[in-house]
Parts: structure tokens; C-alpha cells; sequence
């Protein structure tokens, strides 16, 4: 690895390692009930029938919807793989880098990614909207790509020497995707400089939670919980770690979902009940204004004070997470302001093993704040200096630690917040 800039910041917000997919942000997965008969045109009817349907926009990004039908029905494939590029060429008019199609292979693996098991170099990317760069939304710890120094908002120019300039998302997706002990070559371009990294891909096991009870001279016993996807076990080990700071009776919480990406909506639900005893999470609003709201439901674990540590990596279910705990007064959060995606994904399968993820509606917080591409502001902004971020990119076992600075803040906060409970 050549690294020209120094000055990297804590990995800033990821999900995917065997493909580097879209795979988290508040998705809900359905099942399509078409049944495809080998014929390519009707696949390709099915798709424009589940965008006509679901589709958050109405407008169609401004297209006439009928008037796409008659001109991708009106061709002829005289195969699979036609028909899957007329489809992400038809998706292309929507001008949304979330509602994507997958063939079988990569649907396969897209709903790997979101069971914790992945393969790959361990980050999340997309299109950026307003340039169409390939950028990285974040690596996932403990994975190829965050060893290697990747961070969120890395502008990808150049995968095994073949640029991106024009690229789609799904083949910059399949070229960083690979079979583990592969290596893919990456151009990096970070605040106007190029970086070259080689990556080792790798089977990759997450544990989302990691969590451990410690000892502050300040205040006593307090749980540091680190929390780094949203995946389809992270409610089941954010549930035993809180359990545990219980047992161990801690006077609060710093819950860290710096570099989280997001994953699954009913995770971050399910998660922000184990601390909100009451009222609304998040409303999800779809294209007619149809509002599915999810609320507390009285299982709170815990009334402890609670610290959230956010930064430019946490995302949409992070997003949901932080925003319900700012919202309900339920904890500070401190750090910088947060990614911005606040649209749900809904993703299902399609009649020949391939499937789709479409964009359905956008979430907002319990106050009505609706935070795509505006992001959650921490209600204590702690930005880290070059030298301070240079500690954590060193040696990454300092991160929620005392030398971890934006930790360190968290930790001071926290003991405010518990000086100023009553007993």
C-alpha cells in the first residue's frame, strides 16, 4: 500500500465485504410472488411492475413511466443477460444509486452480507448523486479494507487499473468483489491526492456488537458498547450486552456507532426499544404520504444515562438510532455530523433467482426531521484533530479507548450526565 496523504480519519461508515453492495441502510426484504417463465421481456415487465407499484417517487425522477414500458417491451432478448442490461438501463432513469438490480449471483450475496457472514474486502459503496463518483461510504472493522487505512468518503478512480469514470455501481460492485486470498488493486483519490492500495479479499465472520464492562474513577462501572452494523443478529448481542452493564449494575452507557452504515430497519427499532421506554422511533413515509409508524413498546432494559458517538460513517439505521435517542432526550450524541441517508430500501426477489432493491419511502425522526443528505448534528460537535485521528489509524485497538479522543469526550459527558441524575 502507497499512501500519499496522511491525516485519515476513523473509518466512517460501511456494510458489505463479499460484494461492497449497497446491502444495509433500513432494507426490508419481501418476496416477489411473479413466476418467470424463461422469458426475458416478462422479467424485465416484472421489474418496471415493482418500480410503477412501490417506487417513492411518483414522479419517476421526472420520466413517463408507460412510455418506458413500450420501449423496453418493445425489444427483443434472446437472452437473460440482455434482459438483466436493459434493466439496470431502465433503473439508470431514475437517477437513484439505491434501487439497483442484482443477477442470481449477486443477490445471492447481497443477502449473505446482511447475515453477517461476508466474503470480500469489507466496505460499502455508491454513486454519488451530483458527480456520479464511486465512492466509499465506509469499511467495516476488523476487515481488509479498514486495516488498509480505506475511509468513508474515499472517491474510488481506478479498480485493477480500469477507471471508474462512467462505471456502474454494479460492476465497480462485481470488480472489488472475489473469492478470499484474491487481491483487487484500488486508486484512491482523498482530499485531491491519489493513493494506491493493493487488498487481500477474506472470508470475514462480523459480530456487530462488541461490548465491555469498565471501571472510571469518575463515575464507576459504565458499558462501553460499540456497535458496527445493524445486521440481522445485532439486536440479539446489543440485547446481552446491555443485560450484562445491568448485572453488573453500571452507572451508564457510551454506545458507539461511529463508521456504522446502517443494515436492517427493524434492527435499529428493536435496538432503540432496549433504551426508549415510550413514543415513537422512526415514521416511514412512502410516495403517497402513507405513514407506517414504529414505536417503544414498554421493554426498556435500561434508564441509564445514555453518550452516542457518531461521525460521517454513521448511516441511515445509525441515523434512525441516534436521531430516536436525540429526539426522546434519551441520550446526548457527540461527535460529527452524521452520513445523511434517510430512504428505505425495500429488497426482493425476482422470478429467475435475481432480485431487486427498490427505494420505497424515506424515514423520519420521532420530531419529524427528515435527515437525507442532511444528517443527524451531534448535540456536542467533537471533530478530531490530524494528530488525534493519527493515534486511532496506528494502532485501531485504541479505538474506545482513552486515547481514542472523540471516547475520551464521550466519557466526560457521560459522567456529567450521571453527577446530574437523580438518585
Amino acid at each position: 500500500m502507497n499512501i500519499t496523504k496522511r491525516g485519515l480519519i476513523l473509518g466512517t461508515t460501511a456494510l458489505a465485504v463479499s460484494s461492497v453492495a449497497i446491502t444495509g441502510f433500513g432494507l426490508r426484504f419481501s418476496q416477489s410472488q411473479a413466476f418467470f417463465k424463461d422469458s426475458p421481456k416478462e422479467l424485465v415487465d416484472e421489474v418496471w411492475q415493482v418500480i410503477n407499484g412501490r417506487y417513492v417517487d411518483a414522479t419517476f425522477n421526472g420520466e413517463d413511466w408507460r412510455e418506458v414500458r413500450k420501449e423496453y417491451l418493445g425489444k427483443e432478448y434472446s437472452d437473460k443477460e440482455q434482459a438483466y442490461e436493459a434493466i439496470r438501463e431502465m433503473l439508470k432513469k431514475l437517477n437513484d444509486p439505491y434501487t439497483r438490480f442484482m443477477n442470481p449471483e449477486e443477490f445471492k450475496t447481497m443477502q449473505i452480507d446482511t447475515s453477517g457472514e461476508l466474503t470480500g474486502i469489507g466496505i460499502q459503496i455508491t454513486k454519488e448523486e451530483e458527480t456520479n463518483n464511486i465512492i466509499v461510504i465506509s469499511p467495516i472493522e476488523d476487515t481488509p479494507a479498514f486495516s488498509a487505512g480505506i475511509i468513508s468518503k474515499d472517491i474510488i478512480r481506478k479498480i485493477d487499473g480500469k477507471t471508474t469514470e462512467g462505471m456502474e455501481l454494479n460492476d465497480a460492485v462485481s470488480m472489488i468483489r472475489g473469492t478470499p486470498g484474491s487481491s483487487v488493486d484500488l486508486v484512491i483519490e482523498r482530499e485531491g491526492e491519489m493513493m494506491n492500495f493493493t487488498i487481500t479479499r477474506a472470508k470475514i465472520e462480523i459480530h456487530p456488537v462488541r461490548a465491555r464492562v469498565e471501571q472510571s474513577p469518575d463515575i464507576g462501572k459504565f458499558d462501553y458498547i460499540r456497535l458496527v452494523q445493524f445486521s440481522s443478529n445485532a439486536a440479539a448481542e446489543m440485547k446481552q450486552a446491555i443485560l450484562e452493564g445491568e448485572k453488573n449494575n453500571v452507572a451508564g452507557y457510551i454506545l458507539d456507532l461511529r463508521s456504522n452504515p446502517g443494515g436492517l430497519l427493524y434492527s435499529s427499532v428493536e435496538i432503540a426499544r432496549m433504551f426508549i421506554d415510550e413514543g415513537r422511533i422512526v415514521t416511514t413515509v412512502d410516495r403517497v404520504g402513507e405513514v407506517d409508524a414504529h414505536s417503544a413498546n414498554g421493554t426498556a432494559l435500561t434508564n441509564k444515562p445514555v453518550v452516542v458517538l457518531v461521525d460521517g460513517g454513521s448511516a441511515s439505521a445509525s441515523e434512525i438510532l441516534s436521531g430516536a435517542l436525540q429526539d426522546h432526550k434519551r441520550g446526548i450524541v457527540v461527535g460529527t455530523q452524521t452520513f445523511g441517508k434517510g430512504l428505505v430500501q425495500s429488497v426482493r426477489g425476482l422470478g429467475d433467482g435475481s432480485g431487486m432493491a427498490v427505494t420505497i419511502a424515506k424515514y423520519l425522526t420521532p420530531d419529524g426531521r427528515d435527515i437525507n443528505k442532511q444528517g443527524i448534528t451531534p448535540d456536542i460537535v467533537y471533530e478530531m484533530s490530524d494528530e488525534e485521528k493519527e493515534v486511532l489509524i496506528q494502532d485501531r485497538l485504541k479505538i474506545g479507548t482513552i486515547d481514542d479522543a472523540q471516547f475520551k469526550k464521550a466519557l466526560e459527558i457521560l459522567s456529567q450526565q450521571i453527577a446530574q441524575k437523580p438518585n
